[in-house]
């Protein structure tokens, strides 16, 4: 597999620039653009240097610590839409941390039969993975819950319609694979060499869990925002 010099990586900054130069033309500013990818480089290369210590010196206790803060970050993330009201963040704690743990030990114990648990190269990727789609998920569920009932729509009936556009995005990506693109982990494992078809089954697991972890972790936030009677109340767009 061909190696990346830092500075033929230099060219990413062209898709950068012209989405910015868009946000300028038509009056905007391009300044959230300029920040996430900053913020996107700088995390990346941290991480990158972090990672390797750990896949070198592999810990049960400094997996479990990364998978936690990965955990908290992801619920913080996830309720962004709603982060101006109360009681979102236990919720979305608790439905990433069942859903994900459950697909995990799906993953790691009955598809991938792993010796050790904690094993930072494939636990971490995994756990990644699954938070990222499934806080995705929930942010979606969440937004449109409340949204639904700042519309005067019954609970049963902004639940559902919320759940429905928390997988919207699951539901395409399943329906595309293949035919429009091939997943991210499917394209680095042929790329560093590994046959398709064992990339296929590599995907296959990954897009199952990741459409369980969504879904589970979605319909865990709109159980636990209908049970807790949170955005119930809504009027005027508050609690």
């Amino acid at each position: 597999m061909a190696t990346i010099s830092w500075f033929d990586l230099a060219w990413c900054l062209v898709p950068v620039a012209i989405v910015c130069a868009v946000f300028v033309a038509w009056q905007g500013k391009p300044s959230e653009i300029l920040i996430a990818s900053a913020r996107m480089a700088i995390q990346l290369i941290a991480v990158g240097y972090v990672l390797i210590s750990v896949f070198e010196n592999p810990s049960p206790w400094i997996s479990l610590a990364i998978v936690s803060l990965m955990l908290v970050i992801a619920a913080w993330i996830a309720i962004r839409p709603v982060r101006g009201q109360n009681g979102y963040l236990v919720p979305a704690i608790i439905a990433l941390g069942c859903s994900v743990i459950f697909h995990l030990v799906i993953s790691l114990a009955l598809v991938l039969k792993v010796e050790s648990w904690f094993q930072p190269q494939i636990l971490i990727p995994l756990a990644g993975m699954y938070f990222a789609n499934t806080m995705n998920a929930i942010s979606l569920a969440a937004e449109r819950y409340y949204s639904e009932l700042s519309n005067q729509r019954p609970n049963e009936e902004a639940r559902l319609i919320a759940f429905h556009a928390a997988m919207i995005p699951q539901i395409n990506g399943l329906l595309a694979v293949g035919l429009v693109a091939l997943p991210g982990m499917m394209t680095g494992q042929i790329l560093s060499g590994v046959s398709p078809l064992i990339a296929v089954r590599y995907q296959v697991m990954i897009m199952t869990m990741i459409l369980g972890a969504s879904g589970v972790g979605a319909a865990l936030m709109l159980w636990q925002l209908g049970r807790n009677k949170i955005g119930l109340t809504v009027t005027g767009g508050k609690n």
